[in-house]
């Protein structure tokens, strides 16, 4: 309303003005002609005019500055709420066309083998919640192949700058796959061996984590948590509970450095320890203790990666069957470069594990795993995989399976 009460005056001013001057200039009738003391009269009002129009306009400017200004706090109000709650995903759909060496256990299978979803809340700027909701193969329920599991739900509260304590469900902080691996962050279409059977990934347990920075690029964790729950085969990946009803009469305790002050390089390095390996279920079983060391190197277009990891279990029964000691390792080189305007990248990968490398071993049971294969990344966080798998087995080993692997993978 006051933009049209300004536009009514700079109407009237402009008349006035152009009348006197049209007057002025053609001559007109004489009778017509204002006096100069009626000119002066309305030079007068013209400046009247022209300092109330001035007025208004420096009143209505503030009027829309200030509205400015608040709707500019209000959407920026409102996009700070709307962050505060984030959710987010991955999955991947794998094809597998493996035939065995060794018999007749060929593979040949497509499966969605994860649908995740993510969530996540901050409530101050020390105080977060992030959650991780999973279903693997697609299918869950009774007889089917499939299950859902609650990999995450933690609640991160930052003591410092450089400390802060993770408690509630989370995973364990060992290897490198373990706590990223999101598919268009690694290469294969299938996780790698050593990291699966022998750290096992993906582990996570309960309980309570404090991390903090010991100097610049150097990170400690130390983690009080339930444990593995060793079933009579003693493998470790058999031994997880994934903090549904799990039985908590000894506790596990982890503790991981990592450097990473240098740009480009990770080294870090993990040990677990529990008490008593089966929860006191087992009478012939002791405590455990995971070692692993690993490194990353990144240098342009180049990377590499390499792992160790071991188990050291005490007790009668994992000694006589030789898993009394377990371990594994994997070198990883790989080269991203761009074709046709496309981002490629191709890796190789030399696996050497054994789950029955302990003395009371009788028979030859180390796997040897070479891979070759590709990343198409159609964008950053989208990625399509294809890579070929061959199995070198020991004599007491029965199913060596070589072959193709395809994969299509996604993150948001």
């Amino acid at each position: 309303m006051k933009i049209d009460k300004l536009k009514g005056k700079v109407l009237k001013a402009n008349k006035i003005l152009m009348t006197s001057i049209l007057l002025v200039m053609t001559g007109g009738v004489q009778a017509a002609v204002p006096s100069n003391e009626e000119i002066f009269q309305m030079i007068q009002e013209l400046r009247r005019e022209i300092v109330e129009l001035k007025a208004e306009n420096n009143k209505l400017r503030g009027t829309v500055e200030e509205v400015t200004v608040a709707t500019d706090e209000a959407i920026k109000a409102q996009i700070k709420l709307s962050n505060k709650s984030i959710i987010g995903g991955y999955g991947e759909l794998h094809g597998n066309w493996l035939n065995d060496q060794k018999g007749s256990s060929d593979t040949d299978k497509i499966d969605f083998h994860r649908f995740v979803l993510f969530y996540g809340h901050e409530f101050t700027d020390k105080l977060r919640f992030f959650s991780e909701l999973e279903l693997e193969h697609s299918v869950s329920g009774e007889s089917k192949t499939g299950e859902i599991e609650l990999e995450q739900a933690y609640l991160e509260y930052d003591i410092s700058d450089k400390t802060s304590l993770t408690a509630g469900l989370f995973l364990i902080p060992v290897g490198i796959l373990n706590e990223t691996h999101e598919p268009a962050t690694l290469y294969g279409v299938e996780r790698n061996k050593v990291e699966t059977n022998i750290v096992p990934t993906t582990w996570w347990e309960g309980g309570a984590m404090m991390t903090t920075q010991i100097a610049d690029g150097l990170d400690l964790n130390f983690a009080v948590t339930s444990g593995l729950k060793s079933t009579s085969n003693y493998k470790p990946r058999d031994g997880r509970q994934k903090v549904g009803n799990a039985t908590a009469k000894k506790l596990a305790y982890t503790t991981r450095v990592k450097y990473t002050a240098v740009p480009g390089f990770e080294l870090a390095g993990t040990i677990n320890y529990q008490d008593d390996y089966s929860q006191d279920s087992l009478a012939d079983v002791g405590s455990a203790i995971l070692y692993e060391m690993h490194a990353v190197i990144k240098r342009d277009d180049f990377s590499l990666r390499a792992l160790y990891a071991e188990w050291d279990i005490e007790g009668s029964g994992p000694e006589g069957v030789g898993r009394d000691e377990q371990f594994g390792f994997y070198v990883e080189p790989s080269y991203k470069f761009t074709m046709l305007g496309e981002n490629l990248g191709i890796f190789g990968r030399y696996s050497l594990w054994d789950n029955n490398a302990g003395s009371g071993s009788t028979s030859d049971t180390e796997y040897q795993q070479y891979d070759i294969g590709v990343n198409w990344w159609i964008h950053k966080d989208v990625v399509f995989k294809v890579d070929y798998q061959d199995q070198l087995v020991g004599a007491g080993i029965t199913k060596e399976l070589d072959g193709i692997n395809v994969g299509l993978g996604y993150a948001f």
